[in-house]
């Protein structure tokens, strides 16, 4: 099995609701905001090689939205999907399973595209099985008023449409040896695979823990529909990642890609930084 560590570019979110009741005077110095208060994040998902299989975990926001869209969320940088699937020697004709954490649109707005001709929407993986997790799925298709703008229908009934869905139920799995976490403090029924891989566990956690800098465990978003569940959750996933020595990969994070977590007297905070192709 190998992984890569694919960019797909930086977009900003208000650093209020992404800290949610933690003080500016905090977490600017976390994550500067700039003149609006907007910081920077990264939209960095996960493939897995495995034999004749290629699997991707999220695709970031996609390049399909209009300009006044593009106008709240600051698409930018010179990383692309393409361009980091080409840069490992694969192209997105090549994935075999599009693995998606959650439907919200900086996770999944990269699954479908234009046609050439800019008629109709397509999906950009045309040999993979998009699999979601069918409460997931569900909730998408009535979401709560909190949730209702990041679950975009563009994004998400072109898959229904083309015929590659494949919803699965908790205890089913996508890979035999990838174990799947739900959460649901965020968005329910968020799923994060957990990777075995040389001898270690990489945990993507999506939105649950989004960046190191959220590791804290009072620091949840705004965004988050449960936040005391998520606080639950987190503490759950960083005792088991101490106990486990597990590696945690961050999608968010525009600083850093991966770490591990130890005890302190503070709580569990950051260990040693990790970069999945130094593994």
């Amino acid at each position: 099995m190998n992984l890569f560590s694919i960019e797909t570019g930086f977009f900003k979110l208000d650093g209020g609701a992404m800290f949610g009741v933690v003080p500016k005077s905090i977490w600017h110095k976390l994550n500067p905001g700039d003149e609006n208060n907007m910081i920077r994040l990264a939209m960095r998902c996960l493939l897995v090689q495995d034999r004749n299989r290629l699997m991707l975990i999220d695709n970031g926001m996609g390049t399909k939205q209009d300009e006044k869209f593009f106008g709240h969320y600051y698409l930018h940088g010179d990383d692309t999907l393409e361009k980091s699937l080409n840069k490992h020697g694969f192209t997105s004709a090549d994935i075999t399973d599009m693995v998606l954490s959650h439907l919200h649109f900086d996770h999944c707005g990269g699954s479908i595209q234009w046609n050439p001709e800019h008629t109709r929407y397509e999906t950009a993986f045309k040999n993979a099985t998009y699999w979601i997790a069918e409460a997931h799925w569900n909730e998408s298709q009535s979401p709560n008023p909190r949730e209702k703008a990041s679950f975009l229908k563009e994004n998400i009934i072109p898959i229904q449409e083309s015929g590659q869905l494949k919803l699965f139920k908790k205890g089913e799995r996508f890979h035999p040896e990838i174990e799947l976490l739900y959460t649901t403090g965020h968005s329910n029924q968020m799923v994060h695979p957990i990777i075995p891989y040389k001898g270690r566990k990489v945990i993507y956690l999506a939105d649950v823990i989004p960046t190191m800098a959220h590791i804290p465990t009072a620091y949840v978003m705004g965004y988050d529909v449960r936040p005391l569940e998520t606080m639950k959750e987190k503490q759950a996933i960083l005792q088991t990642a101490v106990a486990e020595n597990q590696i945690l990969f961050f999608e968010h994070d525009p600083f850093n890609e991966a770490c591990t977590v130890q005890q302190t007297e503070k709580g569990i905070r950051m260990g040693e930084l990790v970069r999945i192709s130094d593994l």
